[in-house]
């Protein structure tokens, strides 16, 4: 399977390799630098651990577990995504495991892997788990998985077989639970990989549950994201994926919201209007198996993207048309760019005391930048003084509370921030 990455190379993965450090000693990872930690536990297929702890890890710090595809590698995928870069952001710590077989493709497919604690891939990782939970004041309620391709179909093993350990997870082009199950050996299963593999909702769900008979607790939820070009692992996975965990959650096939993103993406929700929905699916029209791997949209999935988790779930109905005045704001901007593009996440934090019911963002694009598209808010106009308004379901912001949006953009060479920004009228903070 190819990476999902479009900027990794041999060179970049040698250099990334060569910086590394080894270390034995049951201490911390040094800070801001991705570091090899060795002897953390059981580790039956012999995977490596490479550990990322932010400079200002948060006091209850999320974990996040980051799963690379097959011929890479954890450094590789640390390089190449930018999950390391919001974790120095909102202060949580991520794990990069690495396979050492000659494929570097994660056994998604013995029975082993596709049973609780039945040895292989997923014991290795959960030993990192352990070893990560007993060294950092990790938060136990956000522990989360997230991978593409290979690394996809080893977030949906993970979910799985250890539905007590992940609060969530994100699969980028990947198949459902299960589906690459082989019996002979073999590391592929072209059936599956080829989209021939479909089963009912019902028993898809059973897949799953008998990965851990007689667990009666919650699960995690799922986001799935794959390109209707997949020629690698077929786009008939996707509608296969979302039937599982729309199962497993006992919902409906039905959505209960969709909408567009961003041109060509199509997303669905299940169980729930809002971003943190038990199961998200975005279908991507047009995009081959070396998708672009959004990792904002992931966090925010999480509810990564703060430093405390949400106290309470998003609101999913409309709010007032009236904006109150607002109290003190602050807002986080984070520009991820290439070439001629760039997507900004924004995380807008209500510092006041009130609730914020209905809002507006205001602030003016650097020259040269023009929004393309844009998720969780109405922009206009697409460049200069833009104003961002809220959509139905994220209206209102509890003291305390925040909440994500973003758009992506074009750009002619300047890719900097804009300078300062403007709540419902009042000056916010920014970082």
């Amino acid at each position: 399977m190819r990476s999902g990455m479009k900027l990794l190379g041999a060179a970049l993965v040698a250099a990334a390799v060569a910086a590394l450090t080894a270390v034995t000693a049951p201490a911390p990872a040094s800070a801001a630098a991705l570091t090899e930690v060795t002897n953390f536990g059981a580790n039956p297929s012999n995977l490596r651990m490479y550990l990322y702890v932010p400079d200002n890890v948060a006091p209850r710090p999320g974990l996040l577990v980051a799963v690379h595809y097959c011929t890479g590698t954890g450094p590789a995928f640390f390089n190449g995504a930018q999950f390391d870069e919001l974790a120095n952001r909102y202060g949580y710590i991520v794990i990069y495991p690495s396979v050492t077989r000659s494929s570097q493709c994660f056994d998604v497919s013995s029975p082993q892997a596709l049973r609780r604690d039945g040895g292989s891939d997923p014991v290795g990782i959960k030993s990192m788990i352990d070893y990560v939970r007993a060294r950092y004041p990790v938060d136990a309620n956000r522990i989360f998985a997230t991978g593409v391709s290979s690394g996809a179909m080893m977030t949906n093993v993970l979910l799985g077989v250890y539905p007590d350990v992940f609060a969530a997870g994100a699969a980028f082009a990947g198949v459902p639970f299960g589906c690459f199950a082989t019996t002979n050996g073999s590391e592929w299963n072209s059936e599956c990989a080829n989209g021939q593999i479909t089963k009912t909702p019902q028993q898809w769900g059973d897949l799953v549950r008998n990965a851990y008979p007689g667990y009666a607790g919650k699960r995690p939820r799922m986001q799935v994201w794959h390109g209707t070009n997949d020629e690698t692992l077929r786009y008939p996975n996707f509608g296969e994926e979302v039937k599982q965990w729309t199962n497993v959650h006992g919902l409906s096939q039905t959505p209960t919201y969709t909408d567009t993103p961003q041109s060509g993406y199509t997303r669905t929700r299940y169980g729930g209007s809002g971003p943190m929905a038990p199961v998200e699916a975005i279908s991507m029209a047009g995009v081959s198996h070396n998708l672009p791997v959004d990792a904002a949209q992931a966090i925010r999935f999480f509810g990564l993207d703060s430093t405390t988790p949400p106290t309470t779930p998003p609101p999913t109905t409309p709010p007032p048309t009236t904006p109150p005045a607002s109290g003190p704001c602050a807002v986080g901007y984070v520009v991820n760019a290439w070439n001629t593009g760039l997507t900004a996440a924004v995380t807008i934090t209500n510092t006041g005391s009130t609730a914020i019911n209905g809002w507006s963002l205001a602030f003016t694009l650097p020259s040269g930048q023009a929004i393309t598209s844009g998720w969780n808010a109405t922009y206009a106009p697409t460049s200069g003084a833009v104003l961002a308004r809220n959509v139905s379901y994220n209206g209102t912001i509890a003291p305390n509370a925040s909440v994500s949006i973003g758009f992506q953009a074009n750009h002619t060479g300047n890719t900097a921030n804009p300078a300062s920004f403007t709540l419902n009228g009042a000056a916010c903070s920014a970082s």
